[in-house]
């Protein structure tokens, strides 16, 4: 039986990642990148669909794991009556091939260990022909040869159901390395990594990559570990972010709800700007920037709401029957289907970003700005279209009340682009369609009786997503219908104090699936922001200390969290997630202090921290949270 969610750490290398539970077991990991097939997929069936447990012979969970201290090595600890044993995990920054590195550690007494390998390739389908190679063991499918080199002799496996075992022993100092090396089959095998001269490089390369944050304000180690974890799931050749690590992981244990997150969302486009203008890391907000453009070259009436880590543009959705699923939660999905979907926000959330990378001094050209231009012409013709909503709901399309306020966003940051940047444009034409959207959604998009704004025009239902129109400045923090709809949102979404996306049985099942999802946590970063936003610092705190109470043991959140059962559920580690926390800390930081934040916050703050931010804010007044 798989391990819980909440219970995988992340090791990676840039290009790929491995997922390691409790038990020291690996099992989840595709090569040569995030959304290849995997070769272990214990994680969405059991062991014999994939898996590299590496631990005490006696088995079991670890005494306890950590990541050293500013790095992605994970440190797996068991403390037995035999003695301590540690088992390091690392994959060293991308060479020429994929390395997934364990040396286990002997610290006291004698600890009997064992391995047990199974490799399968194309997500549990296919058993490799293994033979005894270079001292080691080489496993050959298809296009794909990984080769193991270990300090311990592990046996061929053949008449064992394809299971490659090994068993020894480790006392005090004794370090045992096992290195695992991915390659194309039809290319001659290179030497592996040694084992550690990469743990030393791979400790260098993230202490250095780390030390570079310009953040020192109050949560420094959750968001130091928010942004390792980002980092972790960057696609370094394009600087492209995976929105998670995995396929599949229920949004309902048992459920249907199960999504490919391995690819790159528009939507996460201006979070993941401000996180990383905020935090000093423009050269990766540079590439992130890179890697938009390109994506969305071409005819913006093809514009799509996510692309290919290489920005490839087809990921056909297709289901692998042959697993069951994480507890029996099918189908499992490979690709997704939500990329030939009409969302309307993200026109607006591309021009946003690309605007706050403007105002981060990031470099512009005219190529650039043309390419602005022409998503505002098609936005022009089309932004009050029927669409499927920033939630891919699989419904009926409707007049969603956040894809229009992110078309308002569009035009507003355009028309700025020209009065306050000097870039040249029809800024009286632009202007004329921003109030015109502003006008149609706060005519149609809110309810004066309850004082909210809706998820879409004449819904019944309320959107977390409403929770972004004082951030993007569709209308200041304390206008009463901002304020309205916090309040509102909070307490109609709210599941012991943490928020669902949207109530998926409101206007005759809005999104067109079966089945329940749980609190999804970038929505409770946003109501932390809207708090703060609305005045309300104390209790945006409160929520911010409690969301943060909610990571696993090593810093990690996955995308949504079950208040009823205390368990992590979707998509892990989730990009949106860990984004949320740091564009949080970074809002929050400007009012608190660190001894604010030790003490309790018991009172409004007026005393600031100096904590780099997005650039500032400016007109309209309250326009300048996010842009």
């Amino acid at each position: 039986m798989t391990s819980r969610i909440e219970d995988y750490g992340i090791v990676g290398d840039l290009q790929t990642a491995a997922l390691i539970g409790r038990d020291g077991a690996v099992d989840w990991m595709c090569l040569p990148q995030f959304d290849s097939p995997a070769c272990f997929a214990a994680l969405l069936g059991d062991e014999q669909h994939g898996s590299w447990r590496l631990g005490p012979e006696s088995g079991g969970e670890c005494t306890s794991r950590r990541y050293r201290d500013g790095t992605l090595i994970l440190e797996t600890e068991w403390d037995l009556p035999e003695g301590r044993v540690r088992v390091i995990d690392l994959m060293p920054p991308r060479g020429d091939q994929a390395d997934l590195v364990r040396i286990v550690e002997g610290i006291s007494g004698n600890v009997p260990m064992s391995t047990e390998l199974r490799l399968r390739f194309d997500y549990g389908h296919v058993v490799p022909w293994v033979t005894q190679e270079r001292g080691g063991l080489r496993a050959v499918a298809g296009p794909d040869s990984v080769h193991i080199d270990a300090g311990v002799a592990l046996t061929h496996g053949v008449a064992d159901g394809a299971v490659h075992r090994a068993h020894f022993t480790v006392g005090p100092g004794d370090r045992v390395p096992f290195v695992l090396t991915h390659h194309a089959s039809h290319l001659p095998i290179k030497p592996p990594v040694e084992a550690e001269a990469a743990l030393r490089e791979t400790e260098e390369f993230w202490r250095s990559w780390i030390a570079k944050s310009t953040y020192d304000g109050p949560w420094a180690d959750a968001v130091h570990r928010s942004l390792i974890t980002l980092k972790a799931l960057t696609y370094a050749p394009t600087g492209a972010i995976a929105a998670a690590a995995t396929t599949s992981l229920p949004e309902e244990i048992g459920g249907s709800r199960n999504w490919d997150y391995r690819f790159c969302w528009l939507r996460d486009a201006a979070f993941t700007l401000q996180a990383l203008v905020g935090t000093g890391f423009i050269d990766e907000a540079r590439a992130w920037r890179a890697w938009l453009l390109r994506a969305v070259a071409g005819d913006p009436a093809d514009l799509q709401i996510m692309y290919g880590l290489d920005g490839r543009r087809r990921l056909p959705e297709y289901t692998l029957d042959w697993l069951p699923g994480y507890e029996d939660s099918g189908p499992v999905r490979i690709g997704n289907g939500a990329a030939g979907q009409l969302q309307i926000d993200v026109w607006g959330e591309t021009l946003d970003a690309l605007h706050l990378a403007r105002e981060a001094g990031l470099e512009s050209d005219e190529e650039a700005w043309a390419l602005q231009k022409a998503l505002l012409d098609y936005l022009e013709e089309h932004w009050d279209d029927l669409d499927n909503g920033l939630w891919e709901v699989r419904g009926p399309r409707r007049a969603f009340v956040h894809s229009r306020v992110m078309a308002w966003a569009g035009f507003d940051r355009a028309v700025r682009a020209v009065e306050e940047g000097g870039l040249d444009g029809p800024v009286e034409r632009w202007r004329a369609v921003r109030d015109r959207i502003h006008a149609d959604v706060c005519m149609h998009g809110f309810d004066a009786e309850r004082n909210t704004f809706t998820q879409f025009y004449g819904s019944e239902g309320l959107d977390a997503a409403l929770l972004l129109i004082g951030q993007v400045g569709f209308l200041p923090w304390d206008d009463p219908r901002v304020v309205g709809t916090v309040d509102a949102v909070q307490r109609e979404l709210s599941q012991d104090g943490l928020l669902l996306r949207y109530h998926t049985d409101a206007d005759d099942r809005v999104d067109g699936l079966p089945g329940e999802e749980a609190t999804f946590l970038v929505c409770s970063f946003w109501l932390v922001d809207a708090l703060h936003g609305i005045g309300r610092v104390d209790e945006a705190v409160a929520l911010f200390e409690r969301l943060l109470s909610l990571r696993n043991d090593l810093g990690l959140l996955s995308e949504e969290y079950d208040v009823h059962t205390g368990r992590h559920l979707g998509n892990t580690p989730q990009a949106f997630s860990h984004l949320g926390l740091v564009n949080s800390a970074l809002r929050l930081a400007q009012g608190v202090t660190v001894r604010d934040v030790e003490s309790g916050v018991e009172s409004g703050v007026t005393e600031r921290i100096a904590v780099p931010a997005a650039a500032p804010p400016s007109a309209p007044p309250a326009a300048g949270e996010i842009a």
